[in-house]
């Protein structure tokens, strides 16, 4: 309010000025002046509210807030759909033999029949069974790996196993014992000519057998330390103990005996007593 009347009293005194600047030019001295003097009238009507106007920039963000209260626990919600199938478990251990059940009916009586000739074909087939599991166990527990051991051979007193994995002789020895046996021992015509077919018919040229004079030169006896007395198979100008290193004995595919270094590494053959099988 006060703004408006400073305003119209400036508005006053230029006019006064203006009026005596014109009546001074004109020389009008004859005639009065008048004066209309403007006064503002009163205050109008509200007038209608704008537009809202465009939003203004985004303040200042303003400090962070203290942390509510933890809300109250929701109820459970319903169960979900069910997932997948999950991939098979490993197999669970054998489980308890349960009991036995009940017996069973008789059954009908069987045709009459001539059971002498099938009596004797099952006792056949039952001394096969047996020659072959005794076959298969000398294998199982001579190697770990049964490709080294090219089968068995039987005589009426022992079973000979050919091994084709190279060994020192007390090495071989000791293989052989470990499994209940000793290198083959061939102390007749027949069990010598058995252990050298089994040689020719393994490919192969000469193999460690159980013969040696470890305990005193120049007398060869076997490894169960039985003398060697009425059989031998040296070859001409064996045992020639060469380079003085020759103190044990192979046996080459025809079935002769040689005298060798211990130190060396060859295939052997093990011999077993059927007894002890």
């Amino acid at each position: 309010m006060r703004g408006d009347l400073f305003l119209l009293d400036g508005l006053i005194s230029l006019l006064w000025l203006s009026l005596l600047r014109s009546a001074h030019s004109q020389h009008i001295a004859e005639e009065p002046c008048s004066l209309q003097i403007l006064i503002p009238g009163l205050k109008g009507d509200v007038g209608d509210r704008g537009e809202k106007g465009a939003p203004g920039r985004p303040g200042r963000a303003g400090p962070p807030g203290e942390a509510g209260n933890p809300g109250v626990k929701g109820q459970k919600g319903l169960m979900g759909r069910h997932g997948k199938i999950g991939p098979i478990g490993s197999k669970g251990e054998k489980g308890d033999m349960g009991d036995g059940g009940p017996q069973g009916p008789n059954g009908e009586p069987g045709l009459p029949c001539e059971c002498a000739p099938l009596r004797k074909m099952i006792g056949e087939m039952d001394i096969l069974v047996s020659h072959l599991t005794n076959e298969l166990k000398f294998i199982k527990n001579a190697l770990p790996s049964p490709a080294a051991v090219t089968g068995v051979k039987e005589t009426e007193n022992k079973i000979y196993m050919l091994v084709k994995e190279e060994k020192r002789y007390t090495e071989a020895e000791a293989y052989c014992q470990g499994r209940g046996g000793h290198l083959s021992m061939p102390k007749d015509e027949a069990s010598n000519g058995v252990i050298a077919s089994y040689i020719s018919q393994a490919g192969l040229s000469r193999v460690f057998i159980g013969i040696n004079d470890l305990d005193r030169e120049g007398h060869f006896a076997y490894v169960d330390r039985s003398p060697m007395t009425t059989f031998n198979k040296w070859r001409g100008g064996e045992p020639n103990n060469a380079y003085d290193e020759e103190d044990c004995a192979e046996m080459v595919a025809t079935g002769g005996w040689n005298d060798v270094a211990c130190h060396i590494t060859m295939y052997f053959v093990c011999e077993f007593d059927k007894d002890s099988a």
